[in-house]
């Protein structure tokens, strides 16, 4: 069984992005991992240099930065990754620069690829999600959260990321069959320094949202606070241990009364029905489960 990584990445010292974490966490399933490299305004390239494996190769790119609707540019730029695996490989797995998976999940990953190899009905596999927010003891817990996404891959050549490059479907715009796999990924995108938090939020929204709405956004901005959230939950586990480092870095404070819920009460009501169910409603899905 082969194994492709792919990623992208730009600006990644600037925002902060564990890019090197992610990569690293995910190369010991990976034959080679690819990376494609926006053209930057800080290291970022020499940042991805700094990983001491021969496994992982670095395509440059320039981001079109006049793709301002929907996140597109983000998949665009995932797409070029992906067309520069290797044709041969079985898998191709997808992580993103702010995404990190846990050592632990690694021999699951592995038993599942090897599992569905020769069974082509399934085209992916399909991860849960934590969302840390604040600091690395929160996580989010309300529906605003996505909980599962499709991360790996059958490599076909037939598969292309889906709008702004949260999940994949196929050329012809159909979702994927996938199995979902007992494996967490943890997202860390909302753990971050105040100030490059809200200079990411300022700056990468252009690829959503137009100049108006842009300079609105980063009036609002100036005053960011993590506070400013529906609902937290205790992180109650461990940390990868590529993480370790970074956690031991964190010179901000965060703290948070998780008995503060800001739920409307449909809201409420919703989440009682999922945590005594496990079902959430309305939920979207950009995959069908196999």
């Amino acid at each position: 069984m082969k194994v492709s990584g792919f990623s992208f990445i730009r600006n990644a010292v600037r925002y902060d992005y564990p890019i090197v974490e992610a990569i690293q966490s995910v190369l010991p399933l990976c034959d080679e991992f690819v990376i494609a490299v926006g053209r930057s305004e800080d290291a970022t390239r020499e940042l991805i240099q700094s990983i001491k494996s021969d496994k992982v190769r670095i395509i440059e790119t320039v981001w079109d930065d006049a793709l301002r609707e929907g996140g597109r540019v983000l998949a665009v730029e995932t797409d070029k990754a992906l067309a520069a695996v290797s044709p041969d490989s079985d898998w191709a797995f997808y992580i993103q620069g702010d995404e990190v998976l846990p050592e632990k999940y690694l021999p699951v990953v592995r038993e599942a690829m090897n599992r569905y190899k020769e069974d082509s009905g399934v085209e992916g596999l399909l991860l849960n999600y934590l969302h840390f927010y604040g600091s690395y003891r929160y996580i989010g817990d309300s529906r605003r959260w996505y909980r599962r996404e499709v991360r790996i891959i059958r490599n076909t050549g037939n598969v292309a990321a889906y709008r702004d490059a949260q999940g994949f479907r196929t050329r012809d715009n159909q979702k994927l069959n996938v199995k979902l796999i007992d494996a967490t990924m943890y997202h860390y995108g909302w753990v971050k320094p105040p100030e490059k938090q809200a200079d990411k939020l300022s700056n990468f929204g252009r690829y959503w949202h137009n100049d108006e709405h842009m300079a609105k956004s980063r009036e609002e901005l100036k005053g960011f606070d993590y506070r400013e959230v529906d609902s937290l939950a205790v992180f109650e586990g461990t940390h990868p241990a590529v993480m370790q480092p970074r956690i031991e870095r964190m010179n901000w404070q965060f703290d948070f009364d998780i008995r503060q819920k800001k739920l409307s009460f449909k809201n409420r009501f919703l989440k009682a029905i999922e945590n005594l169910t496990g079902w959430r409603v309305g939920e979207y899905r950009n995959y069908k489960l196999r």
